[in-house]
């Protein structure tokens, strides 16, 4: 999914897990990456949130609702 970035996937995915968790703006983010010693750009971090924001979304729909079958019916 994270093919060709620069970054590993666990920082993609961090970041886009943080833009859409919490409200954070992407500049938060930029400043919360450089304080562990990350150096990526409010840009990037917006480019990724546009390209992966779906997908992330899509994932988390699907476990809320595996996890509401489970409570119905398990």
């Amino acid at each position: 999914m994270y093919f060709r970035h620069r970054f590993p996937s666990e920082i993609i995915s961090h970041c886009v897990w943080l833009y859409y968790t919490f409200p954070l703006s992407y500049r938060d983010i930029e400043k919360m990456m450089l304080y562990r010693g990350i150096e990526v750009t409010s840009a990037t971090i917006r480019e990724w949130c546009q390209k992966f924001g779906q997908q992330y979304a899509n994932q988390l729909r699907r476990k809320n609702v595996q996890s509401l079958l489970i409570v119905a019916f398990g």
